[in-house]
């Protein structure tokens, strides 16, 4: 009997896709982030709080992931940012093929940024390249500080860590410092964020490293 290693062509396919992407996005001269998170750790909100500041500068655009609703691209919508919901119907992530069906709903050569919010979960999204320059894990004070070392590919492949609700740490039992610590021993070299959108502290920090690496890819 002759196995059959499904995943591997699955994923193989999917990074032939992301190349052809990743082409489009360099000759365009965009910068790609993939925003992942679990569910409720703010990831349309740290959009509602950074686009604003981005806006004046770069020309930005979004492209939503959920497994229903529209409910995250209205709320982007409402900022006046070019933004296109795709709405997985079950699936835990988004895949590059479903990218490169949906991309001509965007602007993209009319566009310096695009931020891809991925579905609400930290397994399945840090398996599939989207075509993204780099990848962008949230990580709330409302969540356990050990989920760097529970969920631990997203963390290695990330760029950065936004370390969101700040303002909250002081009631729960969320120790950022772990959380760093957890972290920079997966990935040394990833830049953390920590950050609050109910308070904007912190804000000033992410904008201006995410705008040095969009002028970058301009440039």
């Amino acid at each position: 009997m002759e196995n059959i290693p499904v995943q591997q062509k699955i994923l193989s396919r999917n990074d032939e896709i992301a190349a052809s992407l990743r082409q489009v996005f360099d000759r365009q001269g965009v910068y790609v982030i993939n925003l992942i998170s679990s569910p409720g750790s703010g990831k349309t909100s740290l959009l509602e709080r950074i686009l604003p500041v981005l806006g004046p500068r770069f020309r930005c655009g979004v492209i939503e992931g959920d497994v229903q609703t529209e409910n995250d691209a209205r709320r982007i919508a409402r900022l006046g940012f070019p933004v296109h919901q795709i709405i997985t119907c079950g699936a835990c992530h988004l895949d590059a093929q479903m990218i490169s069906d949906h991309l001509d709903r965007l602007p993209v050569s009319d566009l310096d940024f695009l931020c891809i919010e991925n579905v609400g979960n930290l397994v399945c999204p840090s398996s599939y390249w989207l075509g993204e320059d780099a990848k962008i894990v949230i990580l709330s004070a409302a969540e356990g500080d050990d989920k760097p070392v529970k969920y631990p590919a997203v963390f290695r492949r990330a760029a950065a860590m936004v370390v969101n609700k700040t303002d909250l740490a002081q009631w729960s039992d969320f120790s950022q410092e772990t959380a760093i610590a957890n972290a920079r021993g997966i990935n040394p070299g990833i830049e953390v964020f920590p950050l609050s959108c109910r308070t904007g502290e912190g804000l000033l920090l992410f904008t201006d490293w995410l705008s040095g690496r969009i002028s970058a890819k301009k440039a």
